[in-house]
């Protein structure tokens, strides 16, 4: 069933243009989707990726990145990382780029971007397409240009924990006029979500909102993946997107107006919060220098709008708990390379011995919460727990 009423294509016009103000690429160059994985599949089916085709992606991501280009039969082509930025080493993504190349993904790592310039010239001189994984990134801007607007195409992620919220989401943006027919005449193929979806997700935002809080947190968050990963309720990973490379049903699938709502109403937020995330970030780093302890450097600051706070330790989990016991509100992205599967990687493709630093950092790596106001009360937890924190290298 499709949506065709003007109250819908009212709230499609409001949100794109809410997106647009920080994006400023045109709501016509805005794509609307179910998830953010589901607009990259798109992008990456408008640029013709197809069987023989290789896509380079850095070996610090997610597993459903990896699957958005294994759906399409390409073959993922994995470089390490930098691990002062988590992003992509160029000297690495030199020595993958092969006649095969097809697309270059370049990710945006807890909210920082970095090295588009570079990734640019390198795919120019091949002809090679570029792609913004900017699911970390909306809101931000690189070297004073909107994060998303760097590369050819881009594409977002409104899901729980990133800039601001639709539940699950996500949107493509086309820079590459080129694309621009392609993506709009696969808008056809888009299913639309049914009652069901819509009514778990309403379901989800009410206990998201009233149900989850300091106390309830560890336990909501555990039932809500296992609910997910069973297929028992709409969620941000359903089991088969992160167990195996097989397309789920129903993966290429609109935005709800549901979805649209939610973001108009977050994303007027999104300002405040990142002053937050960024004054946190401000207060994190200068603590761990005071210690001679790793710490995202003072330089990156200006193109960091800190949606988490990467920090290495010497025993995660140790410390993990210990954050847990004290009530400190941990994120777990990239625990993995290809996060959050945590098994062998060979049904994707990757090759431990060639991603180094991203398989000694995804061991290592725990994400302190910024969007909080109590600060102090980590900085307080960290001073206590000095001895698990890496030193500064």
């Amino acid at each position: 069933m499709q949506y065709n009423s003007t109250s819908k294509n009212k709230t499609e016009s409001r949100y794109k243009d809410l997106l647009n103000q920080y994006l400023m690429s045109g709501s016509e160059s805005i794509f609307l989707y179910w998830k953010g994985r589901v607009a990259l599949y798109a992008i990456l089916r408008a640029m013709g990726v197809g069987e023989g085709d290789e896509v380079i992606i850095q070996g610090y991501t997610c597993v459903v990145v990896v699957n958005a280009v294994i759906y399409l039969g390409a073959k993922p082509i994995y470089v390490d990382i930098d691990q002062h930025t988590f992003n992509i080493n160029l000297d690495n993504l030199k020595n993958k780029v092969t006649n095969n190349t097809k697309v270059i993904i370049c990710q945006n790592t807890y909210g920082l971007s970095s090295n588009l310039e570079e990734i640019q010239k390198i795919a120019s001189k091949k002809g090679i397409y570029t792609v913004e994984d900017c699911t970390h990134g909306f809101g931000g801007s690189y070297h004073g240009i909107p994060n998303g607007t760097s590369c050819d195409a881009s594409f977002f992620s409104t899901q729980w924990n990133k800039p601001f919220s639709t539940g699950i989401g996500g949107f493509a943006v086309i820079h590459n006029s080129s694309l621009l027919n392609k993506m709009k005449e696969q808008e056809q193929d888009k299913i639309f979500p049914n009652f069901k979806d819509r009514v778990e997700l309403k379901m989800m935002y009410f206990i998201r909102e009233y149900l989850v809080n300091d106390f309830t947190y560890w336990f909501m968050v555990s039932l809500y993946r296992w609910l997910s990963r069973h297929n028992l309720v709409v969620g941000s990973s359903s089991g088969e997107e992160v167990t195996g490379t097989e397309m789920p049903d129903n993966y290429f699938k609109a935005m709800s107006v549901t979805q649209m709502k939610k973001g108009i109403k977050s994303i007027q937020k999104l300002n405040e919060v990142n002053k937050i995330r960024k004054k946190n970030a401000t207060e994190y780093t200068h603590f761990l220098m005071t210690k001679s302890k790793n710490h995202v450097n003072k330089h990156l600051f200006s193109d960091h709008i800190f949606l988490k706070y990467p920090l290495l330790v010497e025993n995660r989990e140790e410390f993990k708990k210990k954050a847990e016991k004290n009530r400190i509100i941990l994120g777990e992205w990239f625990e993995a390379p290809v996060y959050p599967y945590s098994g062998s990687l060979k049904l994707w493709g990757v090759d431990e011995k060639d991603i180094p630093v991203a398989m000694y950092v995804s061991k290592h790596v725990v994400n302190l919460p910024t969007d909080i106001e109590e600060v102090n009360k980590v900085i307080d937890f960290l001073k206590r727990e000095l001895l698990l924190i890496k030193d500064e290298e």
